[in-house]
C-alpha cells in the first residue's frame, strides 16, 4: 500500500470547495507541500457535491442548493484539479447515515419519516445534535449504497471514503419496529432496555458489519483496485457509542487503509490515543493505519512544532502517514504550516526501524541486497538481520550507526 499523506477538503467553515479557482490553488498548495491524496467531502447535510442522480429520484434534488454550487460540480472540479498534480482522489462520505444536524431529521425524514432511527422511547434518535436515519434498515442502507455506486461508476475516482457516521449508528438506536421484529425473530425476546448490553451492541454492529462487506463487494466488482478508506471513532469508544466494530473490518478484510480519527489538541493526550491504537494492531495490519490529524477546528490551529512531533511519533510508531483534518489548517496565517511542511521535506520524511512491518521494507530489504549488505530474505520484516545490515551500510558511508533507516539513510541507499 502506497504512503497516505493525506487533507481533508470539507465545505464547512472552509471555503476550499466554493470556486474551481480556489480549488485549483489548493491543489497546487497540497502538491507543492507534499501531500498525495486528497478526500473531498461529497456528501453532507442530506445533500451531495456532485451531480447526484439517486439524489434527484428520491429527493427532487441533485446537488446541495447552496447557490455557489449552482451550474457546478464539485467533485468533477476536484479530480480534474488534483489529478493535473497527480493526486488521488477518494471522495468523502462525511454525513454517512446521519439526516440532519440540529434540523429534526431534515428534507430527508420530511420525506421518509420511515427512514427515521428511533431511540426506545420511539422518538426520532438524536446524539450530538445529529439526527439520523436507521442504519440498520435494508432500504436505507440501499440508499447510501447508490450514492457510492454512482460515484464509482460516473467519476475516475481513487476509491471511496466512510467515517465515523459510515457505517455507523449511535447505540441508542435500534429501537425502531422492523429492527425490534428481527431481534425477536432471532433471539425470542425484545431488545434489552440497556443500551449497551453486549449482545444487542454486537448484533447491530454486525448488521453495519455486514453492509460494509457488501459495499466492498461491490465497489471491488467495478474496480477491484478501488480503495476503500473508512475514518472511523477510535476503538473501542465507536464500537460502544456508535456500533463500529473496526477488530471485525480488519478481520474480515473490509478496508484497504484506516483512519482513526485520532483528534486530540494536546501532544501528550494524542500520544497516549497513538499507543492504544497501535496496540490494537499487529505490525501487519498497521500498514494500513494513517490516523486522522486535527489540525483545525473551531478557534484551535495546531502548532507547527506538534504537527511535526505528531508526523515523528506515528512514523517511530510504524505509521507511514497521516490525513490531516482540515485543508484550511495549511492556509492560514500565511500558509504557515504548508510552509513549514515543504521545509521539512515532508513528503520524504521517513523512519524505518528494528519491529516495523510492510512493503517499503521489503523495499529497503531489496536496497540492501544490491548493496551487498543484506543475505537475509525479503520478507518485508524488519528484524535483527535487516538492522544490522543497515548499521553495517551506514558504517560504510560515514552515517551515525543507529540502525534505524530516516531520509539520509534512504538517499545514501538510492544513489
Amino acid at each position: 500500500m502506497e504512503k497516505i499523506r493525506g487533507v481533508w477538503l470539507t465545505n464547512v467553515d472552509s471555503e476550499v470547495l466554493d470556486s474551481k479557482k480556489k480549488i485549483a490553488e489548493a491543489m497546487n498548495l497540497l502538491e507543492d507541500t507534499g501531500f498525495n491524496t486528497v478526500f473531498p467531502v461529497v456528501w453532507n447535510k442530506g445533500y451531495t457535491l456532485y451531480r447526484s442522480g439517486v439524489l434527484k429520484t428520491e429527493f427532487g434534488q441533485e446537488i446541495d442548493p447552496n447557490p455557489k454550487y449552482a451550474g457546478r460540480d464539485p467533485l468533477a472540479e476536484v479530480i480534474e484539479a488534483a489529478h493535473a498534480k497527480k493526486l488521488k482522489v477518494i471522495p468523502w462520505f462525511e454525513f454517512g447515515f446521519a439526516a440532519s444536524f440540529e434540523a429534526n431529521g431534515g428534507h430527508i425524514i420530511a420525506k421518509k419519516p420511515n427512514w427515521s432511527a428511533k431511540d426506545q422511547n420511539g422518538d426520532l434518535l438524536k446524539k450530538n445534535g445529529f439526527e439520523w436515519m436507521n442504519a440498520l434498515s435494508s432500504e436505507v442502507q440501499d440508499f447510501l449504497e447508490r450514492l457510492i455506486l454512482e460515484v464509482v461508476n460516473n467519476y475516475p475516482v481513487e476509491g471511496i471514503q466512510g467515517d465515523d457516521r459510515l457505517p455507523a449508528m449511535p447505540s441508542e438506536g435500534g429501537y425502531d419496529a422492523d429492527t425490534v421484529s428481527r431481534y425477536k425473530a432471532k433471539f425470542g425476546k425484545e431488545p434489552p432496555k440497556n443500551t449497551k448490553d453486549e449482545l444487542w451492541l454486537q448484533w447491530r454492529a454486525d448488521i453495519l458489519t455486514n453492509f460494509l462487506a457488501d459495499l466492498t463487494s461491490k465497489v471491488k466488482t467495478i474496480r477491484k483496485e478501488l480503495i476503500i478508506s473508512m475514518a472511523p471513532s477510535p476503538y473501542p469508544f465507536g464500537f460502544n457509542e456508535y456500533l463500529q466494530d473496526v477488530p471485525n473490518w480488519i478481520k474480515r478484510d473490509l478496508v484497504d487503509i484506516l483512519h482513526p480519527q485520532l483528534y486530540r489538541t494536546g501532544l501528550n493526550d494524542y500520544n497516549q490515543l497513538l499507543d492504544d491504537t497501535v496496540d490494537r494492531f499487529t505490525q501487519k495490519k498497521l500498514s494500513k493505519v494513517f490516523p486522522g490529524i486535527l489540525a483545525k477546528e473551531g478557534n484551535f490551529l495546531i502548532d507547527t512544532d506538534d504537527c511535526w512531533q505528531v508526523i515523528k511519533k506515528n512514523r517511530n510508531a510504524g505509521i507511514r502517514g497521516e490525513v490531516l483534518f482540515f485543508h484550511e489548517a495549511l492556509t492560514l496565517n500565511s500558509n504557515e504550516l504548508a510552509n513549514f511542511l515543504k521545509k521539512k521535506k515532508y513528503a520524504e520524511f521517513l523512519i524505518l526501524r528494528r519491529g516495523h512491518f510492510g512493503a517499503d521494507v521489503e523495499e529497503l530489504q531489496n536496497l540492501l541486497i544490491q548493496k551487498g549488505f543484506y543475505k537475509g530474505r525479503t520478507d518485508s520484516d524488519f528484524g535483527a538481520l535487516t538492522e544490522s545490515a543497515v548499521e553495517a551500510f551506514q558504517a560504510s558511508v560515514g552515517l551515525s550507526v543507529d540502525g534505524i533507516v530516516g531520509s539520509a539513510t534512504y538517499a545514501e541507499l538510492l544513489k
